[in-house]
């Protein structure tokens, strides 16, 4: 048995769909959000059953089940949250208490951190140094960084754990996420309504409009690495980047969308809100150094094949869900 908390989210029902791929059915889903509340995430997937976020520690103290695995991918995931004691309770102390039970019953842990623990960029995105070397732009990058830090400093465990730092993640069900929904969904919905494409212009000297920088990573390779990871055991436990490892324009991304609908080119650039402006990055880039040296597999899903898959086979098919 398996438990993927954030189940009913985006990366979290994606990892359903992985372990149904692989055969998996043994699994309890864990979220915030009631399947009556969110139907079409799961309405694919096969799984042993849900739990809502708040059973899930009663049923960890209860039950005989034999559990291999907890995919912890809930959380709140939105960079705007301010409320830091909210994102503490929410992502840093449920996640350790979480860790902790996995420590004390020797069951593999893995838990989604997050790229922005890295702050502007200034200080790269090396997942080899300390955490506390850097210095997140916001609150929710905060809750991610402090668990991180609190991890490092743990003994050595008899369990396998592993903390990934997701990057610019996109994908099949993503669609609930509102204003965090990914470039590439929304560069897909203002093409089918207007024609163009709407991208912030630049406000640093050294990087021209469109020419701001991102590690996009197609959800497929995500599932298919903490899939990898549960099975092989292999790699020493710790924290990894869960990026391309190469950093792409928005220009980039903007072509293969039009590419993938078989029209030109049409972007019109406009202003960025002011309260993004003093914690927008110009630029991430896995450093994913740590991963291969770990002997685990590359990506396989280069920026413009998975735009082409995520676009064409889902959004534009019209059978959106995984």
């Amino acid at each position: 048995m398996v438990i993927v908390t954030g189940g009913n989210g985006f990366i979290g029902s994606a990892m359903v769909w992985e372990l149904n791929e692989a055969g998996i059915h043994d699994i309890i889903v864990c979220d915030a959000v009631d399947l009556s509340e969110r139907k079409e995430t799961l309405k694919k997937r096969q799984f042993h059953s849900f739990l809502h976020r708040d059973e899930l520690f009663n049923y960890l103290k209860n039950t005989h089940d034999s559990i291999d695995c907890i995919f912890h991918m809930g959380a709140s995931s939105s960079t705007t949250v301010t409320d830091e004691e909210f994102l503490r309770v929410n992502n840093t102390e449920y996640t350790r208490h979480l860790f902790d039970w996995c420590l004390n019953k020797n069951v593999t842990y893995i838990y989604a951190s997050s790229a922005s623990v890295y702050g502007d960029g200034n200080q790269g995105f090396d997942d080899k140094v300390p955490t506390s070397t850097y210095t997140p732009l916001h609150a929710y990058g905060r809750s991610k960084a402090n668990f991180d830090m609190w991890v490092e400093k743990q003994p050595p465990t008899p369990n396998k754990w592993y903390g990934l730092r997701f990057f610019n993640v996109y994908g099949p069900n993503e669609y609930h996420k509102g204003s965090m929904l990914s470039v590439p969904y929304k560069a897909q919905k203002q093409i089918e309504e207007t024609g163009k494409v709407k991208l912030f212009k630049s406000y640093h000297p050294d990087y021209k409009d469109g020419e701001q920088m991102r590690d996009f990573i197609y959800v497929k390779d995500i599932t298919r690495w903490m899939l990898e990871l549960y099975q092989l055991k292999s790699a020493p436990s710790g924290v990894y980047n869960m990026g391309f490892g190469k950093a792409r324009t928005w220009k980039d991304l903007t072509r293969a969308a039009f590419t993938a609908n078989n029209k030109e080119l049409n972007i019109e650039w406009i202003e960025m809100p002011d309260n993004l402006k003093n914690q927008y990055q110009y630029i991430t880039e896995a450093d994913m150094s740590q991963w291969l040296t770990a002997h685990l597999s590359q990506p396989q899903w280069p920026l413009e094949k998975g735009i082409e898959d995520y676009l064409k086979n889902y959004l534009i098919a019209g059978d959106t869900y995984l």
